[in-house]
């Protein structure tokens, strides 16, 4: 049975492209100095489907959701951590007696 009122269960993540104005930089060239880019509101994203910028609180929430994503993508490529021999020796593996740690010396 689909949901039929009430607000979304899971936020959906909107796809965002880089500001055409700013080039993602959230700032543009004034005469003298930098200025915060007005059409993404000083953020470097917009809307990929409507090139409106977001508004300040659901742009928070989608950046919030892309950086978990990269995150956890980052975890994924990382090459497991080995200790070694002496970090398995060291640790406590629970198989002696009363829980306590076996080395099998």
């Amino acid at each position: 049975m689909k949901k039929s009122h009430g607000p979304a269960l899971r936020k959906e993540q909107v796809i965002l492209a880089k500001c055409s104005d700013c080039q993602g930089r959230a700032v543009v060239k004034g005469v003298f100095y930098e200025l915060p880019c007005g059409r993404c509101n000083a953020s470097g994203w917009v809307s990929a489907l409507t090139g409106e910028p977001l508004p300040l609180e659901e742009l928070v929430t989608q950046l919030g959701l892309r950086v978990r994503e990269l995150e956890q993508q980052a975890d994924r490529q990382r090459p497991p951590r080995t200790e070694g021999p002496s970090g398995q020796y060291e640790t406590n593996n629970r198989r002696g007696a009363g829980g306590t740690n076996y080395t099998g010396d």
